[in-house]
Formats: structure tokens, C-alpha cells, sequence
């Protein structure tokens, strides 16, 4: 495999793409911007994955049928209003796409539409047909056109979340780039918060939507915050083929070089949003190693990250280790919980303190110093095979229970 490098640029990384964030009158404070636009050049391969949760937005509905060919040129997004369980939810979603249609010279079927914030309020067309064009005015290629589309979708987040990559496919060099938002109500059965992806790699429509599906097997289903999953989790891709790399039309060494650098991306997005969780203080990075299979390894640092006893005592710096012993043994996988050994790790240190699911003498001190990081890895071998999976979770804050109990004010 070829190199993968750490670029800047977000969604504007990939040739051919533009992107723009405005402040339209969704949100109340005109000083944070609500509505984001990502514009191809080209109409490109697109593929897409959704929620589970039952109960979807009107833009999952609508952007489901617009994906149908598997075809689109531009993605926008609203936040402040989730545009769900409204009565007039897919006429403005629907009217949304034919107004960035009309105003980018495009097919409304070829755009992706999504949404985050509020569930259950009435959305007006009217801020769409403001900011509408304005978006498309300050589209720009660079890296601030990517920055300002990040900061639109943000909802209770701090900090707005990008990730880019250079790679070489067919001796042509590639880019593939992605912004995310997500704080809360991140546990899937899919994606669990919004992700829009952009590459300029050439790559079919089926082979986009399989790598896809085998990426957020372990990128984005591997994220915990706090077990709900949200009505309009979504995460998309765009490929504009600009690279001019032979196009990938079937699995082999081509495909798996594309499959590494969009878990490259990913997987960092995942720890900006684990790490910039409602309320978080820490990102936890479960590593689990010597798994049986790679089902099992998946499972168990899931199940750890999604504890909330530890998510408390991560909080605490306390290093209660025998609820890490305790997520891992209600994990639904079968394995010999006796073989297992955990350490927890961060910047300042690692420190033992489980083996062969005993009770392995540390220092108390020590342990406090390293889980006073605000990056705490935990590491699980299972001793018993060669698969392994990480898994991304935050501690639990007063903070978020102040966040959830004020979120409609």
C-alpha cells in the first residue's frame, strides 16, 4: 500500500469540489451559521448509509430517493431544526432541494439533503430561500470554504470537526476529505450524528457504497457517547473523479488503498466527535487486541466505551478497573474471560492494572496521573487470537445532564 499523508482542506481536499457555510435565520443567534453547502463541479458516484432508529427525518426519506441511481452534485445541510416529525417536513425538504437545484444549475434529484437539531418544530421554507443563495455565492475551493460548511452543521458542539488525505491510486495522487458534527445522542446502528465525505478519486457507484458499508463497520458503529441514536444520522460520499486514477470497478489492491484512506479519515473524525462529545472532558480509545475474530473485538471495546459506570470513572480519575473486567464480561461474544489483561494509557504513562482478569499491583497515584489526561486509552489483549478493533466513547460530565436538561433553551 502506498502512503497515506494528513492533509488540510476538509471537503474542498478532493479537486473539484466547493463548500460555504451562512447564517440564514434557522437559528436564533445570528453569529452562528445554520445552513451549509458542499457543491461538485460534476455530478458524481454517491452512496450514502442512514439510522435505524424508526423514526427518521424528512431529509433521510428524501435523500434516500434521490440516491436511488446512485448520482448527486451537492449536499446541504440545516442545523437548528432537525426537520423531523413535522407535518410539512418532506414538502420543505423536497422544496429545498428544487431551490439549490434552480440556483446551482443542477437536477434537485442530485441533491443530498440533511438536517440536525430540534425534533418535532416546524420548519419554514422561508430561511432556505434566503440563504440559499448566498451559499452558492461564497462557495469557495479552499480550505475556508470547508472550515465554514463544518461550522454550519455544528449544533451543540464546540468545535467544528474536518479530516483530509493525499494518496496515490493508479500513480495519480488522490484526495478524500470529510467534515462531521455529533455530540449527543451517538450510539448507532449506523452512523450515529452527520458525515459528509468527498474524494476526487474515480470509483464506481457500487464499489463507493461497498466500501462505505465496510468502513463505518468499524469507524462510526464503533462510536459511543451516550446510547440514544438520533432520527437523522446520516453519513455521504461524493466522488468526482477528478484524480483521473483508473476507475475502481471491483475489489482488489486499488480498492484497499481506497478503503485505508477513508478509514484514515474516518477513524480521526471519530475521535473529534467522541472527544467533543455534550459535555465531554475525555476521549476514551478502547484497543482491544488477541481477539478470536474480529466480531468479538469489535463487541468488547464497544462494550466497554459504552459503559457508563466507567464513563463515571473516567470522569473521576478513578482507576476502577473492575468495571472495565465487568463491560467486557456482559459483552455478547464468547471468549475465555479468564486470559484477559487491561492496561490504561495515556500521554503521561501506562499502567497495568488487570491480569489474567485478576487484580496486577499499581500505584493508585500513578494511575490518577495518567487518567488526568484528557486522552485515556484503554487497552484490552484477550490473550486468545489475532483480531483486533478499537472502539471511541467520552467521559460522563455534570456537564452533559446540564446541556440535556436545558437543550430546547
Amino acid at each position: 500500500m502506498t502512503q497515506i499523508n494528513m492533509i488540510k482542506g476538509g471537503v474542498c481536499a478532493a479537486i473539484g469540489f466547493k463548500a460555504s457555510g451562512v447564517h440564514c435565520g434557522i437559528r436564533q443567534n445570528k453569529l452562528k451559521k445554520d445552513l451549509a453547502l458542499i457543491s461538485a463541479e460534476k455530478n458524481c458516484n454517491a452512496a450514502a448509509v442512514y439510522t435505524k432508529n424508526k423514526v427518521k427525518g424528512a431529509p433521510i426519506t428524501v435523500t434516500m430517493e434521490n440516491l436511488k441511481d446512485g448520482k448527486a452534485q451537492a449536499i446541504i445541510c440545516n442545523s437548528g431544526n432537525a426537520n423531523t416529525c413535522a407535518p410539512n417536513g418532506i414538502e420543505v425538504a423536497e422544496q429545498t432541494c428544487a431551490l439549490l437545484g434552480k440556483e446551482l444549475g443542477i437536477d434537485a434529484k442530485d441533491v443530498i439533503i440533511a438536517s440536525t437539531g430540534v425534533i418535532g418544530e416546524k420548519l419554514s421554507l422561508e430561511p432556505f430561500k434566503i440563504g440559499i443563495p448566498k451559499l452558492v455565492k461564497k462557495l469557495k475551493s479552499e480550505t475556508s470554504g470547508s472550515l465554514k460548511a463544518a461550522q454550519a452543521i455544528m449544533t451543540t458542539d464546540r468545535v467544528e470537526k474536518e479530516c483530509a488525505v493525499s494518496f496515490f491510486l493508479s500513480n495519480k495522487q488522490c484526495h478524500l476529505g470529510g467534515i462531521a458534527k455529533g455530540s449527543g445522542m451517538v450510539n448507532p446502528n449506523m452512523a450515529t450524528m452527520l458525515c459528509f465525505l468527498t474524494t476526487d478519486v474515480a470509483i464506481s457507484s457500487e464499489m463507493l457504497r461497498k466500501a462505505l458499508l465496510k468502513d463505518i463497520e468499524g469507524s462510526f458503529n464503533q462510536l459511543y457517547v451516550d446510547g440514544d441514536t438520533s432520527t437523522n444520522d446520516m453519513v455521504s460520499i461524493l466522488a468526482s473523479g477528478c484524480a483521473e486514477n483508473e476507475e475502481i470497478t471491483a475489489e482488489g489492491p486499488e480498492f484497499e488503498q481506497f478503503c485505508a484512506a477513508l478509514a484514515t479519515v474516518t477513524n480521526q473524525l471519530c475521535k473529534k466527535l467522541a472527544k467533543d462529545a455534550e459535555g465531554a472532558g475525555k476521549l476514551i480509545e478502547c484497543i482491544v487486541s488477541g481477539a478470536p475474530d474480529l466480531k468479538t473485538a469489535r463487541s468488547v471495546s464497544k462494550s466497554v466505551v459504552g459503559s457508563t459506570l466507567l464513563k463515571a470513572a473516567i470522569f473521576g480519575e478513578d482507576a476502577n478497573w473492575g468495571r472495565i473486567l465487568c463491560a467486557i464480561g456482559y459483552t455478547d461474544a464468547e471468549f475465555d474471560i479468564s486470559k484477559v489483561d487491561v492496561v490504561l494509557s495515556s500521554k503521561y504513562g501506562n499502567v497495568e492494572v488487570c491480569k489474567k482478569a485478576t487484580y496486577n499491583p499499581f500505584s493508585e497515584k500513578i494511575a490518577a496521573k495518567v487518567l488526568s489526561a484528557d486522552e485515556i486509552g484503554i487497552l484490552i489483549s484477550l490473550n486468545q487470537g489475532e483480531s483486533s478493533a478499537s472502539a471511541w466513547g467520552c467521559d460522563l460530565t455534570y456537564e452533559y445532564v446540564k446541556i440535556n436538561g436545558e437543550y430546547r433553551s
